[in-house]
């Protein structure tokens, strides 16, 4: 199943609004056929692993399957899995999650009502975080969140005077394109625009197949007025997006910015800032925006963070301690005094990217 989840997440680039599930062929201990679901509209993970095993000759009534989500029992853009698996002549199926959308689920019941031998919850939390994103789109009218955070040993973001300068290995910045080649907007606060000017763009060369830019969003109370001073007013003014107040939304600068043509939206606000949910919303029912990637600074995060609007933490923490009390946090404006009021969060995945440490978070309790 360990083998099934990272060939899922090969996949997590062109399968939405998808999810991401891989499948294994086991014969007497060893792995014999793979497959994962490669993208949309595609062969799913058990055809894929299936077609694998009859290209290899393996005799799949001696095998049993390894699949990180139960086989769907309908039809679709393909034919239901669970025929497939039937079709193929495997005897046992084991199952890493249950699939929570009603139309697709019953898997495991009808290969059983078949003869299947099946068994299901093995790897069952990390296989349910492959879903995380298709958990969000089945069950909310949002785009999915994920928060990057790059840092030294003693989280900080940037030195003490927020210049511009790489935290982490040339490794995790490529990992961090891949990241943005599977996000439909890049989110930063507007501390980041003024001090850093980012593209915000994917710099993958060439870009994977299928793969567009992400649009860019601002999250400010204060609308740049040079605006000629900035990539996201300029080259990429038709990708970019405002989020701001309703006072600085009505303002000169606000309609100088739509001129250019720049979105500005106004969100709606409460006492600790703007409301950041409903830009979310708006993302994925105006732009079809199905995943998100907010890239700084910690004043952002921690609203995201506060707002239940992180589904996915991926932090690369890279050897090194600043030891300024000066630094740039990764969160920062909390009001919190005792470590016992601290947000909670636990570990999805760890991994080393070059000579950082990559690690995934999830909120505690999905």
């Amino acid at each position: 199943m360990t083998r099934a989840v990272e060939l899922a997440l090969r996949g997590r680039s062109r399968t939405a609004p998808n999810p991401c599930v891989g499948a294994v062929m086991v014969q007497d201990g060893h792995i014999v056929a793979e497959g994962y679901h490669k993208f949309c509209g595609g062969l799913h993970a058990e055809r894929e692993c299936i077609a694998d095993a009859r290209s290899k000759g393996v005799d799949m009534s001696r095998c049993t399957m390894f699949v990180t989500l139960e086989p769907c029992n309908h039809y679709g853009k393909t034919p239901p899995c669970t025929e497939g698996i039937l079709q193929a002549g495997i005897r046992h199926v084991v199952v890493g999650t249950r699939d929570p959308n009603p139309k697709a689920a019953g898997g495991l019941e009808y290969l059983e009502s078949r003869g299947v031998k099946v068994e299901h919850g093995v790897l069952e939390e990390q296989c349910r975080d492959l879903i995380s994103d298709f958990l969000c789109w089945q069950f909310s009218d949002r785009a999915y969140s994920i928060l990057k955070l790059a840092c030294t040993i003693d989280g900080k973001i940037a030195g003490a005077t927020g210049a511009q300068e790489a935290v982490s290995c040339p490794e995790s910045f490529a990992d961090v394109q891949k990241l943005r080649s599977i996000v439909g907007a890049v989110i930063v606060g507007g501390n980041t625009l003024r001090e850093d000017n980012p593209s915000l763009n994917c710099r993958l060369d060439p870009l994977p197949e299928g793969v567009t830019q992400p649009r860019a969003v601002v999250v400010t109370g204060s609308l740049p007025r040079n605006m000629d001073d900035y990539t996201l007013t300029t080259t990429r003014a038709t990708e970019t997006i405002f989020w701001t107040n309703e006072r600085e939304a009505a303002t000169k600068t606000a309609a100088e910015l739509k001129n250019r043509g720049i979105e500005v939206t106004a969100l709606p606000s409460g006492e600790n800032g703007l409301i950041l949910g409903s830009g979310f919303k708006m993302l994925r029912e105006k732009h079809g925006v199905l995943r998100t990637l907010c890239e700084g600074g910690g004043r952002l995060a921690l609203s995201l963070a506060e707002q239940g609007l992180v589904d996915e933490f991926v932090m690369y923490q890279a050897p090194r301690i600043l030891g300024n009390n000066q630094g740039r946090p990764n969160f920062s404006g909390s009001e919190r005094k005792l470590i016992g009021e601290a947000l909670s969060l636990r570990i999805s995945r760890v991994q080393q990217s070059g000579r950082d440490l990559k690690i995934v978070f999830k909120p505690e309790g999905q």
